[in-house]
């Protein structure tokens, strides 16, 4: 090839590359493209910045995930989206004013290092975004699936629920484990109703307090079970129920009583104890005729040989045959354990396990009163309570006991810190919750729980009694009060402090509120 013609190919290739550049500069050099070129080199310069943030630190940090995964990409796109709406935009406005032209196209010659190498640089920057975007849409995902996600980022609306779960059996469980659980159709569901509750957040438009999603929770077989194991639940377990009085000496009163847990896998007997109820081979549904399922007046039984018997509680307001054909639920693990995770403590108990933990000291008088009258009276905010808590307990000892302020000075500041953290932990008067909004059906002591059906009103047909035996879940082993012994024989009925007369006549939240004594 002579020199003329090479020179003549470098030129043609050098006037192609340069109306390239010049035609791709045209159109990005427009006010919509510019905009875009900006929004986007900003947002990625973000995106690294804080990845390495999070990376290199220790703690997971709400804000930090939420803008790295997803309100930084999103500005990234939305940048890429404009740069590509100017280029639209100005090649529209060309063909309108220079009709000539309508059918001219960018040409590429592979023949040219020049555009080869363009074309290489921009198949190599959309290859590295694809992948950048596969992993940070990988990495939000995942970040919404994260405890730092659901308790932290709403602080004032998921505050007490996140806090509750912090102290609970289950703080090493995520999240989505319980309330979402495995499988595309559940993450689907939740991503839907979370859409819903961020709205509600941005507008304040949230109940106050957040009420438990009783109605539309995953089934316990899905979710519980996938870690406890109704076949392998059998025999009894041991437990100490320790309560301080409300005297002078904060006299403690302890119960031990075996809890006859019990199970329902055939290997190892027949179906009896509390896990009687499992759905391993009975079947037991219910109608309640409330929101918070505390009012049953119907349940209908199937037992392993596949006989039917309904029980109709004696004061139902509903006829039998309206119960019969209401929605009945099918009972499982949260029906009892309903609070498994978010478990707010009375304060009653709250002070008990604080002072046999000695967090309290048990030899200020009338601690227990005055602690439980501090941490429920009524206060507008956290801050308030807490002054008013520290105000309370110098107010009792200064007037009834001023040897105390010098003496026990210390043990006094102690006990009211551990107070003030009982009120953070149990009551957040922003959202209007404390122990007595959410019902806890494990038990019966403060709220109906065992008893909503063990009452014995549920009749059948045939006579037969959903019993309130205290023998038939639990047998007291012994029972003391301060040093003395008060029930010694194993399964002796269980000896109240004050006699009522039939036990089985009252049950125990018709004087035990959670708050002052009776």
């Amino acid at each position: 090839m002579s020199e003329d013609s090479q020179s003549k190919d470098q030129q043609s290739s050098s006037s192609l590359r340069s109306a390239a550049v010049s035609k791709i500069s045209e159109l990005v050099r427009n006010p919509i493209s510019l905009v875009g070129v900006a929004l986007a080199a900003v947002s990625l310069i973000n995106v690294f910045f804080l990845f390495l943030i999070d990376a290199m630190s220790e703690r997971a940090n709400a804000y930090v995930g939420i803008l790295a995964y997803m309100v930084a990409p999103g500005f990234l796109i939305l940048g890429l989206l404009l740069i590509f709406a100017g280029v639209w935009y100005h090649r529209r406005r060309e063909r309108t004013h220079q009709p000539s032209d309508a059918g001219r196209y960018l040409r590429i010659d592979f023949s040219d290092p020049g555009q080869r190498g363009a074309v290489a640089f921009f198949l190599t920057f959309v290859l590295v975004f694809v992948m950048m975007s596969a992993v940070g849409s990988y990495r939000a995902y995942e970040y919404t699936d994260s405890v730092q996600f659901c308790g932290q980022l709403c602080h004032s609306v998921m505050n007490p629920e996140f806090t509750a779960y912090q102290l609970s059996p289950h703080a090493r469980v995520a999240c989505v484990d319980c309330h979402v659980g495995a499988g595309a159709t559940w993450y689907v569901r939740s991503k839907l109703s979370g859409a819903r509750q961020v709205f509600a957040t941005a507008f304040k438009t949230f109940p106050r307090p957040i009420p438990t999603p009783v109605h539309n929770l995953r089934p316990a077989q899905e979710t519980c079970e996938q870690c406890h194991w109704p076949r392998k639940f059998y025999g009894a377990q041991l437990k100490v129920f320790t309560h301080y009085a409300s005297d002078e000496k904060n006299t403690r009163r302890q119960i031990r009583m075996l809890i006859k847990t019990g199970g329902g896998d055939p290997a190892t007997g027949a179906p009896e104890g509390i896990h009687w109820h499992m759905n391993i081979k009975n079947e037991i549904a219910y109608v309640a005729t409330d929101e918070k399922r505390q009012s049953i007046p119907y349940i209908h039984v199937k037992d392993l040989q596949g006989r039917v018997t309904e029980y109709f509680a004696k004061d139902a307001t509903l006829t039998k045959e309206q119960l019969q054909k209401a929605p009945k639920h099918r009972m499982d693990c949260v029906d009892c354990h309903n609070r498994p995770t978010h478990i707010y403590v009375a304060p009653d108990q709250a002070v008990d396990q604080a002072l046999l933990a000695h967090r309290l000291d048990a030899s200020l008088p009338f601690l227990k009163q005055t602690a439980i009258t501090a941490l429920t009276n009524s206060y507008k905010s956290t801050d308030e309570a807490m002054q008013g808590i520290a105000t309370e307990i110098h107010r009792f000892y200064s007037s009834k006991y001023p040897a105390l302020e010098s003496s026990k000075q210390m043990d006094m500041r102690n006990s009211i810190a551990e107070l003030q953290r009982i009120y953070r932990t149990t009551t957040f008067p922003e959202m209007k919750l404390d122990w007595r909004t959410h019902n806890n059906n494990v038990g019966h002591f403060y709220f109906a729980g065992c008893f909503r059906c063990h009452d014995g009103q549920h009749v059948s047909a045939e006579g037969k009694v959903v019993s309130k035996e205290c023998n038939t879940c639990h047998t007291v082993l012994s029972q003391s009060e301060g040093d003395t012994a008060v029930v010694t024989a194993e399964g002796a009925p269980f000896k109240h402090p004050i006699d009522l007369g039939d036990m089985t006549a009252v049950n125990c939240r018709d004087c035990h509120t959670g708050g002052s004594g009776p």
